[in-house]
């Protein structure tokens, strides 16, 4: 971080469940050592949704 910057304790991750977003809520948390919520709206896409909570969990996010 630089100067002016904030430290940062929370993030908000738009998550999929697929490798990017699930590898993305580790390193969130071991960089910037935050807490990291992971968001997923359902816009249709049933059978996508299955095992999404379990999946991002289990990456470490504190809550979907």
């Amino acid at each position: 971080m630089s100067g002016h910057e904030q430290p940062v304790s929370k993030v908000v991750l738009a998550y999929s469940g697929g490798l990017d977003t699930s590898v993305i809520v580790p390193w969130l948390k071991e960089t910037f050592d935050c807490e990291v919520i992971c968001f997923c709206a359902d816009l249709g896409q049933e059978e996508e949704l299955e095992g999404l909570r379990e999946k991002a969990l289990a990456s470490g996010a504190s809550k979907i």
